[in-house]
């Protein structure tokens, strides 16, 4: 028989989880982290790029990265900057920069759960935000600066807005709209292409449509009305950065070629990466299969079909987009937490304890490796991995993941029994999980993925009179980083000015010919060739690349 939710408690902890437990949990997981780290290779550090040139510079209308225009929609970018501006007596623009981030997530976690508590009731909605974050591929990317968690935002905002179509009209169609125009400034508009046939549907289903039709275009024309202020203003100011804005744009929504290889690599990657949403998703699927024409079912499977195949052709089978399919899968298998079998259901709250309780004892160890040595042969595959690397006892770390662990301990021994049991467990396993993490290996991860030693080395390599730097096969993140930690910027080898740059920097093989090299360096686990920076000064008396 299916377990039947109940309120139950003991020495303290509720299930479902009232309103300060949830609160407290999220918020720990998600700011943990935020800060006490670079910026890290590819989005976090092109975005924190972003965010510096914007401060430097104060090009609000228009992003630039590096000096170099970076046509983009701009919401994060403000909000990230506006957070660096208010955070910049006690923190560095990079975390300041991040704690945008754990906004942009709590209020996304905040509107999941409204919008379970429209479709499924006051009961299950506690579910939806333990399932979002409890999400293994939302894990990483909660956790670094990245503009796709803005438009995950604007998405639970606008599945909450149209799950009150019916019920509060006004206000669903204002939410939907807002989120509609908000998300358009966060990440342009193919992410947001999704939402329109889905509102279709809805206003399709209702039983006035005329009046939700109405709404859905009001809706729209707030929509258009928060997106079009700022192309106006491009419009007015920077029209080539409208005009180059609109072409990637344009590129996007054209789709790609190999979609249908997309649709193939979203089936191998959904069912880790959404875990544990996805198995409970399907589980709903099959419990419910004769209510799969109601509301609180079809709007959540409309919503995931759609959005399954707009980012397969418009985006790619890539991990930042595939944020945008938890959501639908998350309201989806809200009904499969308190319908599973009592079996199933204590086999999930097992495999939740022992799994974290695993991962627990092997950060607790692989910790000790990194700053007392031992186990020797784990502490030699440590220093492998990262060469040079020198763990260092913090007692402010130590003593916060003691806690952590305790705090897990007590947690799954005074637990009631309960159809949420399960999937608190899984949150709060994860949630250790990413502390131990962030308080015992964080310094370890960082050393591999920083490059501000690299770029150290090379500012000290660079004349003072060094000129122009021509940049060849730079990703946007060295870029970033270059600028971010020591203000060295590269111009393009095919621009006027770099064809007569007398220094060259280059990512991946080396130049022959005309040019000699002055400096190499790269990040301590980097050994391949192709992985390396070069540096290269021209000899005298020649030109060209």
């Amino acid at each position: 028989m299916p377990v039947q939710p109940e309120h139950t408690r003991f020495k303290g902890i509720a299930l479902p989880p009232n309103g300060w437990a949830l609160a407290v949990l999220l918020v720990l997981y998600i700011f943990t982290g935020l800060i006490g780290h670079d910026p890290w290779k590819n989005d976090d550090a092109v975005t924190i790029g972003v965010v510096h040139d914007l401060v430097i510079n104060g090009q609000w209308l228009t992003p630039s990265l590096a000096g170099r225009p970076y046509p983009d929609a701009p919401l994060h970018y403000w909000v990230a900057a506006t957070s660096s501006h208010l955070f910049a007596w006690i923190l560095p623009v990079h975390e300041a920069a991040r704690l945008a981030n754990g906004i942009f997530t709590l209020l996304a976690l905040a509107f999941i759960y409204f919008a379970a508590r429209q479709l499924h009731g006051r009961e299950q909605a506690p579910a939806a935000p333990l399932l979002l974050a409890g999400s293994i591929g939302f894990l990483f990317h909660a956790h670094e600066a990245q503009p796709m968690l803005a438009t995950l935002t604007a998405h639970t905002a606008a599945y909450w807005g149209l799950s009150q179509f019916e019920s509060r009209p006004l206000p669903g169609a204002c939410c939907f709209g807002s989120a509609l125009g908000l998300g358009f400034l966060a990440n342009g508009l193919a992410p947001m292409l999704p939402l329109l046939p889905v509102a279709a549907f809805v206003v399709w289903r209702s039983e006035n449509r005329q009046r939700s039709a109405l709404l859905l275009l009001a809706s729209l024309l707030l929509a258009t009305m928060i997106a079009g202020a700022w192309l106006a203003a491009l419009l007015a100011r920077s029209p080539d950065y409208l005009t180059d804005f609109w072409q990637l744009e344009l590129t996007q929504l054209s789709g790609n070629a190999q979609a249908g290889l997309s649709l193939l690599n979203f089936a191998t990657l959904l069912p880790w990466y959404a875990w544990p949403a996805f198995p409970l998703a399907g589980w709903t699927l099959w419990v419910k299969r004769r209510q799969l024409r109601s509301t609180q079912l079809a709007l959540p499977i409309v919503a995931f079909l759609v959005t399954l195949v707009v980012i397969s052709v418009c985006l790619g089978a890539r991990s930042a987009p595939a944020l945008l399919l938890l959501p639908p899968l998350v309201l989806l298998a809200v009904p499969g937490v308190t319908s599973l079998r009592r079996g199933a259901a204590n086999a999930f709250d097992w495999f939740s304890m022992i799994t974290f309780s695993f991962f627990a004892v092997l950060a607790w160890v692989g910790w000790s490796a990194m700053v007392f040595a031992w186990p020797e042969r784990l502490a030699r595959q440590v220093n492998r991995l990262e060469p040079g690397f020198v763990g260092q006892f913090s007692w402010f770390s130590a003593s916060f993941a003691v806690l952590a662990t305790l705090v897990w301990c007590w947690l799954i021994v005074t637990s009631p029994r309960s159809p949420m049991r399960g999937i608190m467990h899984w949150m709060a396993g994860l949630t250790l999980f990413w502390l131990l993490i962030a308080m015992l290996w964080m310094p370890w991860i960082d050393y591999g993925k920083t490059y501000r030693p690299m770029s150290a080395s090379l500012a000290k390599a660079l004349p003072e009179k060094r000129g122009c730097i021509a940049g060849v096969n730079l990703a946007d993140s060295l870029l970033a980083s270059l600028d971010y930690f020591d203000g060295i910027r590269t111009v393009s080898p095919e621009s006027p000015e770099g064809k007569d740059c007398a220094m060259l920097l280059i990512h991946g093989s080396p130049r022959t010919g005309n040019w000699h090299k002055i400096w190499e360096g790269g990040r301590p686990g980097e050994r391949r060739d192709s992985e390396k920076l070069r540096l290269y000064r021209r000899e005298a008396g020649r030109s060209g690349h």
